[in-house]
């Protein structure tokens, strides 16, 4: 895709960074460290951070900071997009909430200039969207920030947002798993204005590495045990999608991840879709090395997913009713 963002050529899949740092159980940093590295190695350079991904001494905004001292050569060699504005994980795009949100990632991160996109993880129905992005912009004039770009909003939103500002990018769910996008909207506008999508949870939260096959799977006190669709009936129908991806995988000669990846890469290849970027989570090099692997996926190959997502639509919300209050879809 050669997508170029502040002077910086990205690969065309990225890193989610939430995986290396939200989780129960703290991994070594040497072990985070080799996974950034594997990403910059694979070419997988577009990494999304936040300041609410772990604790406020270990999340991603921090790690990038020792893994910059461990490897300052490596700096500016990464697009790091970084989301924030979630206080008690409750979206605040107020002003003062804007200034408290970027001041505290660039501390985190290490200095200013560091963060080339800073984006409001969710939207605030309290603030018009043209409030937020003044307050945002004013750190870009700074230079605390590159760039702007969204989370989880509406097409109209997108269109407003575009008439006063340069929206790099909006970041949205979106997978074989999750097809909002694509029926609301937001594919389109964005393919309208030029601007990419980012794509995050492009394996359905785990579900589409086959490697979840019952809800016990998931850890105890894991967010996915609270989503609908990995409850119940529901599971039992979803999973059924992931037995078909997993069957054109075999015939691949691939694993159902680098189809459901690769799925998003083919997809924004057909007329009337924006660039999408894939920015898929991993733990460890090994992980990041599988996911960033590209195959070619025929005209053949996509209508069969076609006709598998339209005979196995996912089934169930795809948050509890939280988080789905805070979803502008």
């Amino acid at each position: 895709m050669g997508l170029t963002i502040h002077g910086k050529t990205v690969g065309n899949i990225g890193l989610g960074m939430m995986n290396l740092t939200l989780r129960p159980t703290r991994i070594p940093d040497e072990q985070i460290f080799a996974t950034i590295k594997a990403a910059l190695e694979t070419g997988s350079n577009y990494l999304n951070a936040s300041e609410f991904y772990g604790a406020p001494d270990h999340n991603s905004l921090t790690v990038l900071n020792k893994y910059f001292d461990k490897y300052p050569e490596d700096e500016g060699k990464f697009v790091i997009n970084a989301k924030g504005c979630l206080p008690n994980f409750a979206p605040d795009n107020s002003p003062a909430s804007v200034k408290t949100s970027i001041g505290n990632s660039v501390r985190l991160i290490g200095g200013k200039g560091r963060i080339d996109q800073f984006e409001p993880a969710r939207n605030d129905a309290a603030v018009d969207v043209e409030v937020a992005l003044k307050a945002i912009g004013e750190h870009v004039e700074t230079g605390d920030i590159k760039g702007i770009t969204l989370s989880e909003v509406n097409a109209e939103t997108i269109r407003r947002a575009a008439k006063i500002a340069n929206i790099e990018a909006v970041e949205v769910e979106l997978s074989l798993w999750e097809l909002a996008p694509l029926e609301n909207g937001v594919a389109k506008v964005c393919a309208e204005l030029g601007i990419p999508l980012l794509a995050y949870s492009p394996l359905g939260h785990g579900v589409l590495t086959g490697k979840v096959n019952k809800p016990s799977d998931i850890p105890e006190g894991d967010f996915r045990r609270t989503i609908p669709r990995f409850q119940g009936e529901h599971f039992k129908a979803n999973i059924r999608l992931v037995r078909e991806v997993e069957k054109l995988a075999a015939k691949k000669g691939t694993t159902p991840a680098q189809i459901a990846i690769n799925w998003l890469l083919a997809l924004a290849r057909r007329p009337g879709m924006p660039t999408v970027v894939p920015i898929p989570g991993a733990s460890s090099p090994a992980q990041v090395r599988e996911n960033t692997v590209e195959i070619d996926l025929t005209d053949a190959d996509m209508v069969e997913i076609d006709l598998i997502l339209e005979a196995l639509p996912v089934a169930g919300d795809p948050y509890g009713a939280h988080q789905m209050g805070f979803l502008s879809r």
